[in-house]
């Protein structure tokens, strides 16, 4: 029993074996297999590591952006003439990533809470029966009332009550269109701890003054003209000025830290999100982008507002980012996955010699050795004797 657990730990630690190989001289399963390695070789080399860059390690960057408006409008309304600054058209004021531009208006001043009658058209009436109760839109107080020709319901709202059933055409504010937009943005890759400005070597204060976005002649250039934008984004400036629209800014940041850091650069894509004119779809049930905005004031004790109702174009600015740098795990992962599918090669010729070819019984004979565990001849190699089948 010692002499036996005394072999086996011999042979465990002493012998090594290997698969036993056949040398098979066919040219037909020789090309197939060359061509299969020949396409296994081309995958690893041109898609994972050309390609997918499979030899790198990626990570994505913490990013911070805000914005700075810079223009004035001026507009002409019934002989009042008013200019509008950064303060009055942009919204909200922070400097944020998503934002809004005025570029029409309806504007209802002298807003005070009392009683009026309603707008023609919305609750038209014949007697006060027509106006009991409320809505979730007007507060009726059940009294109708004779409108010019037009009898309609009385109600409790800010009065008089806003009438937008016309929008201003042209653009109250078409001067929008030579804003600029300054954007300034800063990433961070925290896996290779490398920090990135879009202000980035050249871009100084004095080229900063000077320069504007252009997609051929400035690309590095982080001041935009809002008709530029517009224009970029594939829309109109005057149709979207009037109802409003979405425009997304993408900030892409594709770096390679295997070359030199001053490399990786931001580049500016638009993207029109809503509000595109050559949508053919009239059936919409909401066109442009537009909210109300209210100023509050006191006037005589009063409390009074003048409502605006806004339509702009919603800027929303988006960073995405993929960085990437030499990294022998992924590198060592790569390779020894490539050495895997080499064996596909061995498994589709091992099928093609047993299953397809004519003289597939001689491959089986020649590529296994069967053998029969009850009679054993001590003179043959292994203590084993072939069968009728390998005598073949």
């Amino acid at each position: 029993m010692k002499s036996q657990i005394t072999n086996a730990l011999s042979d465990f630690f002493f012998e090594y074996e290997t698969p036993r190989q056949v040398l098979v001289r066919n040219r037909r399963v020789g090309v197939v297999c060359r061509l299969i390695q020949l396409g296994v070789l081309a995958y690893i080399i041109g898609w994972v590591f050309i390609y997918e860059k499979g030899y790198q390690s990626t990570d994505t960057a913490v990013s911070s952006v805000f914005t700075k408006m810079k223009g004035v409008g001026y507009t002409s309304e019934i002989g009042k003439e008013r200019v509008w600054d950064v303060a009055d058209y942009v919204f909200p004021p922070q400097g944020d990533s998503s934002f809004v531009v005025m570029t029409n208006y309806i504007i209802t001043e002298g807003q005070n809470m009392s009683k009026c009658p309603e707008l023609p058209g919305k609750h038209n009436c014949t007697s006060n029966k027509d106006c009991e109760g409320g809505g979730f839109k007007r507060q009726m107080t059940g009294v109708c009332v004779k409108l010019n020709t037009t009898q309609t319901c009385e109600v409790l709202a800010w009065c008089p009550v806003e009438d937008d059933r016309k929008i201003p055409d042209p653009p109250m504010l078409m001067s929008a269109e030579n804003y600029t937009l300054f954007i300034k943005n800063s990433v961070t890759f925290p896996l290779f701890g490398v920090t990135r400005s879009n202000l980035v070597e050249g871009i100084d204060a004095e080229y900063i003054s000077k320069c504007l976005h252009d997609p051929e002649k400035a690309p590095l250039c982080p001041i935009f003209k809002l008709g530029d934008i517009v224009k970029l984004s594939g829309f109109n400036f005057e149709t979207i000025a009037k109802v409003g629209g979405a425009i997304g800014i993408v900030v892409d940041w594709t770096c390679n830290f295997d070359t030199d850091v001053r490399n990786c650069k931001p580049k500016y894509n638009f993207h029109g999100l809503y509000g595109n004119p050559t949508e053919t779809d009239k059936a919409r049930a909401s066109v442009g982008y537009n909210f109300r905005y209210a100023k509050h004031y006191l006037e005589d004790t009063i409390q009074k507002r003048t409502l605006l109702k806004v339509f702009g174009i919603r800027i929303d600015i988006i960073v995405q980012s993929l960085a990437r740098k030499f990294d022998i795990i992924p590198t060592l992962t790569a390779i020894g996955s490539g050495v895997g599918i080499f064996g596909v090669a061995t498994v589709v010729c091992d099928l093609v010699l047993l299953y397809l070819l004519p003289k597939r019984e001689f491959y089986k004979n020649m590529k296994f050795k069967y053998t029969d565990t009850h009679i054993q001849d001590p003179d043959s190699e292994v203590g084993s004797i072939e069968t009728e089948v390998s005598k073949k």
